[in-house]
This record gives structure tokens, sequence and C-alpha cells, in this order.
């Protein structure tokens, strides 16, 4: 079966700090689309996060690029597999650089937390018990 992937592209200020705040998170950057102004950050198999020069990222829109430390351009929310893993990731974005983005959020079936990256951009941590996901 297709596995469709998500490629997410975002502006930054920092290409080279956006590589070494996302490798200390776990991530590994795929140098085969990496260049001194794009990131290929891997996330997973079918997620890639693009870290774009914003004179790169500019290359492909005409809209004016938001400044993500201002303005809520995009809430991007990544899948973990136990309560532990959120907060693991979410502590390991906090000690390198991130940011706390917004509450804790505890609802016994589903935890979450939430960080801001270098650059402002808003990453939720969510894992949901998988029996009350099936029903």
């Amino acid at each position: 079966m297709y596995q469709q992937m998500i490629f997410v592209n975002l502006p930054v200020v920092d290409v080279e700090a956006s590589k070494k705040f996302f490798t200390e998170l776990g991530y590994t950057i795929n140098p085969q689309f990496t260049t001194d102004d794009c990131a290929c950050v891997v996330i997973s198999d079918t997620i890639i996060a693009m870290m774009l020069s914003k004179q790169r990222y500019a290359d492909f829109t005409k809209k004016a690029i938001a400044d993500a430390t201002r303005t809520s351009e995009v809430l991007l929310c990544l899948s973990a597999e136990s309560r532990e893993k959120v907060d693991e990731l979410v502590d390991r974005a906090l000690a390198v650089g991130g940011s706390v983005a917004g509450e804790t959020q505890d609802h016994g079936f589903m935890y979450g937390r939430s960080f801001d990256d270098l650059d402002g951009h808003t990453w939720e941590v969510v894992w949901m018990d998988p029996a009350a996901v099936q029903g």
C-alpha cells in the first residue's frame, strides 16, 4: 500500500541552528536534500520537515512570510507512543533552546504538551490511549 508523505516547509532564521536543534531532539538530517539554505529533517518515514532560510522560502511563495514568534501560521502535531515519550521529547526541546508553547493537556485518555522551536513554530506532542481511539 502506498504511504502518503508530508513535507512541511518552514522558514527559519538560521539553518545551522535549526539542524542542531532538531538533531538534538533525536531526528536525522538527510544530506541529499540539505544545502546551506535548507535542512531536510527526517521525523519519520513519512514526515519530513524542510527548514528553509527565509530567502529560500520566499522562492516558493508570493505571500509575506509570517514571523512565527509573533503570528501563528500553523500548529504542528506529532504523535508519541506514550505519555513518557511526550515528556521526553518536549523536555529535550526545552533543554536545547525551545520554549513552552502552552499548558499541558491531560484528559486521561489523551496527554499532550507543546513547545516552540527556535523560530517560534509551535510543535504539539500528543499521546492517545489506543483503546480510546478504537472506540
